[in-house]
C-alpha cells in the first residue's frame, strides 16, 4: 500500500523545537530524538536493543520494516549525547535500548508519550508519533539533500515512497527555482 501525499503530516522545524523542549525525561527525548534523526517507525524503535549502539565510534545498527534497508548508521552527536544521559537510569527489565517498568517500551506507550506531550506543546492532536518520519524526510530536502540520500536514511527500497516528500513543501520547490534562475546555464532574454 502505497502512502497518499494527504496521509502525510510533518511537523515544522519550530513545531518540533517546542516539542522536545517539553520533554522532560532523559528516556523519552532520546526516544524521539532518535525516531525524528533516523526516521524511525515506532516498531523500529522498540527492536533496539542496548548493543545496537555503539556510543564510542557514534554508530547504530537499525532494523527495518517493510523489507527497507537498514544497516549500521552514524548517529548525531546530540543524539548520542541524549542517549548518554538517558543510559544511567536505564531500567534493566530487558536487553531492549528504551525501556520501563515492565520490559522494552512498547509501541503503544511510545504513541500515549508522543500524544503527551505533543498536547504540552501545543500541537494539534492530528499528529502521531508518525509525523517525526515525516518530519525528517521533508527537513532532509529542505536542507538541500537529495533524493537519493533521503530513500537511504529512510530505509525506503523503492523512490516512489520517498517522492511523497518531495511534493509536500513549497520552500524547496522555490529554492530549487532560485538555482534555476541564477543558473548560467538557463538562457535569459
Amino acid at each position: 500500500m502505497s502512502i497518499r501525499h494527504t496521509d502525510v503530516k510533518f511537523l515544522t522545524q519550530t513545531q518540533l523545537a517546542q516539542f522536545f523542549s517539553v520533554i522532560d525525561s532523559p528516556r523519552d527525548l532520546a526516544v524521539f530524538l532518535l525516531i525524528y534523526h533516523h526516521g524511525l517507525r515506532v516498531t523500529e524503535c522498540t527492536l533496539l536493543r542496548l548493543d545496537s549502539i555503539d556510543l564510542e565510534k557514534k554508530r547504530i545498527n537499525i532494523i527495518r520494516l517493510k523489507n527497507g534497508y537498514g544497516g549500521e548508521r552514524p548517529l548525531l552527536s546530540n543524539t548520542v549525547e541524549a542517549i548518554q544521559k538517558y543510559l544511567p537510569e536505564r531500567l534493566r527489565t530487558s536487553d531492549g535500548l528504551f525501556t520501563g517498568r515492565q520490559g522494552t517500551l512498547q509501541r503503544q506507550r511510545i504513541q500515549q508519550l508522543f500524544k503527551y506531550y505533543a498536547r504540552l506543546a501545543g500541537i494539534d492532536s492530528k499528529y502521531t508519533v508518525r509525523c517525526l518520519r515525516h518530519s525528517i524526510g521533508t527537513h532532509l530536502l529542505d536542507g538541500g539533500l537529495g533524493i537519493e540520500f533521503v530513500q537511504d536514511h529512510l530505509g525506503h527500497i523503492n523512490i516512489q515512497n520517498t517522492l511523497i516528500y518531495a511534493k509536500l513543501t513549497s520552500r524547496r520547490r522555490e529554492a530549487v527555482y532560485r538555482q534555476v534562475e541564477d543558473s548560467p546555464e538557463i538562457v535569459k532574454v
